[in-house]
């Protein structure tokens, strides 16, 4: 049994991810914002305020925790890389240390050309800036990083959505996996059967990997 910590546990990707881990046995801290506004987690999950922004927030809560999840949204493009600084800085060095495992955009994966999915001329500016904000913090935790161990996780670009578990899923690096069609799919429920499955036997260690079916 691990201990994991989800940063963003109260949205549709945290949500799903504590789930998964509950369900395997393992011991949950759910952070968040608003803990008053969690009482739909699983039961035994322990919810706390924290932010991975905060310094403080992530010393109190990584000295319990074999891994660090990071699942938050919502804020403008300086969150995610902010997010990634402050883990890292904090960690390094810190016995023991946790790893990191952050849920990032499928908008970084690249074309069969080599560029950014986020970076095509179609794609939807009202997206762009969250792309950017993901884009970035991978930058980071690949040149920045030293030090500590880390994962970032994307999903696929476009067909990603809540939906059915069924435990199955292929993985790749930087461009999406695609089926016979063309098609890269997953549901919120595998991929944090993913990101739980990586916890226990780790894969993608200081790299980027994305899952579909």
């Amino acid at each position: 049994m691990s201990t994991i910590v989800v940063f963003g546990a109260g949205g549709t990707a945290g949500s799903r991810v504590v789930a998964e881990a509950v369900d395997r046995g393992h011991r949950v801290i759910a952070a968040v914002r608003r803990p008053e506004a969690t009482s739909y987690l699983p039961a035994g999950v322990r919810t706390v305020t924290g932010d991975a922004t905060s310094e403080r927030s992530v010393r109190e809560l990584a000295p319990d925790a074999d891994a660090l999840v990071v699942a938050i949204g919502g804020g403008e493009r300086e969150l995610w890389r902010n997010a990634a600084e402050n883990l890292v800085n904090t960690l390094r060095g810190m016995p023991a240390a946790p790893r990191i495992v952050h849920l990032g955009g499928g908008s970084t994966l690249l074309t069969p050309g080599g560029t950014r999915i986020l970076d095509e001329p179609d794609f939807p500016a009202e997206y762009r800036e969250s792309a950017l904000g993901q884009a970035d913090a991978l930058d980071y935790y690949r040149t920045a990083a030293d030090g500590v161990s880390w994962t970032y996780v994307s999903p696929p670009p476009l067909e990603f959505h809540p939906g059915t578990r069924t435990g199955h899923y292929r993985t790749g690096t930087d461009q999406p996996v695609t089926d016979a069609q063309g098609r890269s799919v997953l549901t919120y429920e595998d991929l944090a059967v993913a990101i739980i499955d990586e916890i226990e036997q780790p894969r993608h260690q200081n790299a980027r990997f994305t899952a579909a079916y």
